[in-house]
């Protein structure tokens, strides 16, 4: 018998099974994931940005959690000697009707109490030389780092804990009975006092197979990557996104200079035709027909019909995706783009169409399912596995008490 059962290894369920030990350090825990490796999915596709918060709603969990989880994120990585860097990023205008969006998005950084600036052309040209740009917000605490290497640790600290990272186990149903659950598996059944659901792109499936039906749906969205070739990396020294588009629930094309070294070109946002489909001939009937089949998803699509038919424009033309780039970086040229591979964004939509747009936790009996945890929660994930803890029930805490006497 388990104490706690966390359905997920990617970097949300593993910095769950940290805080579990920082909060129950006598624990028994086992991190249950269905692939051979940790991180493999949307953890192992990030783009490595670790994020301010700049752009999310003022009290949200997001926005918390983002200029909580930067500076968290930030010290564990000196702590364990991972490589990072807090390089900065520039948000810029190219158009003259951006400017007033770039106030907007000044003033909410201020709200969530970010240490950022508003720079002119001339600042601008002084830390990326090659942007084309009206006006610029400077965010000097964005940076870079690998989310795999930092799963890689947490999972080493929960195993040197005690804890165990079950691999190739696949949860197929949960039973919640009266002092555990019972979680089948296709390596046999497990039982634990609690279950925390982290499954990200199976999330809602994990709470499903537990018998939690929720108004939402995971819906998976790929995000579509060029990279520079080597002779062009000197045109990015930062971070470069352009001003959101409002009308958009996605950043937009934007340049990502990685840990390695390499730049990122991207994304753009097209519907995966399968809940892990990094290629665009990736495909699964029962993942597109439920999509296919979901009212929420419709309306979604009507709402922002102009905007998608854009992003699967520039999915299948390089030329188009190229004229993205080039508002941002002019020199930009079709050769200067290699292809890099693709992430999958695991998306909660509502029945009405409207996304998730925060984390959202649901409680069960014996189980706790984080149904949306978009991004930033690669830069958040400390502040999450704490936030998760937090909520496990009172009774809980009074019988480990009694187990750690």
């Amino acid at each position: 018998m388990y104490d706690f059962a966390v359905v997920g290894g990617g970097i949300v369920g593993l910095s769950t099974g940290m805080a579990l030990y920082n909060r129950f350090p006598n624990a028994k825990v086992v991190v249950i994931e269905k692939e051979a490796t940790v991180a493999e999915h949307q953890t192992g596709h990030n783009s490595g940005v670790i994020h301010s918060g700049i752009y999310y709603k003022p009290g949200s969990f997001k926005a918390r959690f983002a200029r909580q989880g930067s500076k968290s994120m930030t010290e564990f990585c000196k702590v364990h000697g991972i490589d990072h860097d807090i390089c900065g990023k520039v948000i810029v205008a190219t158009k003259e009707e951006e400017l007033p969006l770039l106030d907007n998005l000044y003033n909410r950084g201020l709200e969530n109490k970010l240490a950022i600036q508003k720079i002119n052309v001339n600042e601008l040209k002084e830390i990326e030389p090659h942007v084309n740009g009206l006006g610029a917000i400077r965010v000097p605490q964005a940076g870079i780092v690998n989310y795999r290497q930092v799963s890689e640790k947490f999972a080493e600290i929960i195993e040197q804990q005690g804890g165990e990272i079950k691999l190739n186990t696949k949860v197929l149903k949960i039973h919640e009975e009266s002092d555990h659950a019972t979680i089948d598996t296709n390596q046999g059944t497990l039982k634990a006092r609690m279950v925390i659901n982290c499954a990200g792109l199976h999330s809602d499936r994990i709470a499903a197979a537990a018998g939690y039906k929720t108004d939402m749906k995971i819906v998976p969205f790929r995000g579509e990557y060029f990279k520079l070739i080597p002779e062009k990396r000197h045109l990015v020294k930062h971070l470069i996104y352009p001003v959101p588009n409002p009308k958009f629930p996605f950043l937009g094309v934007h340049f990502t200079r990685m840990i390695s070294g390499e730049v990122d070109a991207g994304p753009n946002a097209v519907l995966s035709f399968k809940r892990e489909g990094y290629r665009k001939t990736d495909f699964n009937a029962k993942d597109l027909s439920e999509v296919l089949s979901y009212s929420g998803f419709w309306k979604l699509a009507s709402k922002f019909m102009k905007e998608g038919m854009q992003e699967y424009v520039r999915s299948f033309s390089k030329k188009q995706f190229t004229k993205s780039l080039q508002e941002l970086i002019p020199e930009i040229q079709e050769d200067d783009l290699i292809p890099a591979p693709a992430g999958v964004r695991a998306q909660a939509l509502k029945d009405d169409g409207n996304m998730v747009d925060d984390f959202h936790i649901i409680m069960g009996e014996r189980t706790i399912h984080v149904c949306n945890a978009p991004s930033p929660a690669a830069t958040a994930s400390i502040e999450i596995g704490k936030e998760v803890v937090n909520r496990v029930p009172e009774q809980f805490h009074l019988k480990q008490a009694a187990i750690q006497l």
